[in-house]
């Protein structure tokens, strides 16, 4: 007869309650650390403090015409700190861009009035000039592998002598003539320097220009294949290569965008002023690469957002303006920027280490 053997059914034994031990990499981080993980969150505090300040210390700047005056301000720095942190983030920067703007309006005038041509014609001849100053700043190098302190900085020197001394030049005179009366003018005028009302305020177009660049640079940064080939070649440009990132195309296209906000913000001044002083934009750059700073990009790239500048930028326009409302001696401008340079690098560092801190 045979035997049949039965299995006892396995027994579990519950586990003895107690604190269950997890891996530290699936654990999620606290709320508030994730936030101080976003480079822009430290500008965003700064600049609500700033803001704060000033509506206590400057009762003018409660003013809605005041307020536009500040954005204004903001956002002439803006335009120009959205493709300098674009820059930063791929680990260069450009030290030619304030006297590029200068370059680019130049080129405008210049060429529209002493050959007396339709405006437009030196609004896209200067468009060529300040993209080709980008190519000539991201070739170089890119091909030389100097670095890009260097090489812009001959650039800044360069540009700046020329300025001066093809104004002179062409002009007989350290400005350029009057165009206002050209064919041309009215047009360019209306899409570069005109403004718009707002609840009986008047508002400067580069106002919106400012957040409309700045969404799309957000939107470039985060969504799109060359958003990612920005903060590759930022990081750590070998590897990048080595997984197919076109670093030589990134790199140049980076130098090229500044120089697109240049030819932008130089037009601007043109139409809002008329005429061009060959003489200025000598340390805008400074001002233009410590707001991508202070909005959280790393000199050392791969780091950074558009979103950061633009509270950046805002931080120098309150500044500036809040001084003089206040009624402050505006020497102490550049005071400020320094104190809210070195508080923004800290604060950075500081951000980092507790967003990483486990």
């Amino acid at each position: 007869m045979g035997m049949t053997q039965h299995a006892e059914p396995a027994v579990t034994t519950p586990p003895a309650p107690g604190p269950q031990q997890t891996d530290g990499r699936a654990s999620q981080r606290p709320l508030v650390f994730r936030l101080l993980a976003r480079p822009e969150v430290g500008v965003f505090l700064g600049a609500a403090a700033v803001y704060v300040f000033f509506l206590i210390a400057a009762p003018p700047v409660r003013d809605g015409s005041s307020m536009s005056t500040i954005l204004y301000q903001s956002s002439t720095i803006g335009i120009m700190a959205l493709p300098v942190a674009l820059l930063m983030i791929g680990g260069e920067f450009d030290l030619s861009s304030g006297v590029a703007v200068l370059t680019s309006a130049l080129t405008a005038s210049m060429l529209s009035y002493q050959l007396t041509m339709n405006v437009w014609v030196g609004v896209f001849a200067a468009l060529i000039v300040s993209l080709a100053v980008g190519f000539f700043n991201g070739w170089m190098v890119v091909k030389t592998g100097l670095p890009s302190f260097l090489v812009t900085l001959g650039t800044f020197l360069i540009l700046q002598g020329a300025n001066l001394a093809v104004t002179k030049l062409v002009t007989t005179n350290v400005a350029t003539d009057d165009i206002s009366d050209m064919a041309g003018f009215d047009q360019a005028k209306k899409i570069f320097a005109s403004s718009f009302d707002i609840g009986g305020v008047q508002v400067k177009i580069t106002v919106f220009y400012w957040l409309v660049f700045a969404a799309i640079a957000t939107w470039v940064l985060l969504r799109t294949k060359y958003g990612n080939w920005i903060f590759a070649v930022g990081g750590n440009k070998e590897s990048a290569r080595a997984v197919g990132v076109p670093v030589t195309f990134t790199k140049i296209s980076l130098f090229m965008l500044v120089g697109l906000g240049a030819w932008f913000v130089g037009m601007h001044q043109l139409f809002t002023f008329n005429t061009v002083q060959s003489g200025e934009g000598v340390g805008q750059e400074l001002i233009y690469i410590a707001a991508a700073v202070i909005g959280g990009c790393l000199l050392t790239g791969g780091y950074g957002s558009a979103i950061g500048p633009v509270f950046g930028a805002f931080m120098f326009g309150m500044v500036n303006q809040g001084i003089v409302f206040a009624g402050w001696n505006p020497d102490w401008f550049k005071a400020f920027l320094g104190v809210m340079l070195l508080g923004a690098v800290l604060i950075n560092l500081w951000v980092r280490q507790s967003a990483t801190r486990r």
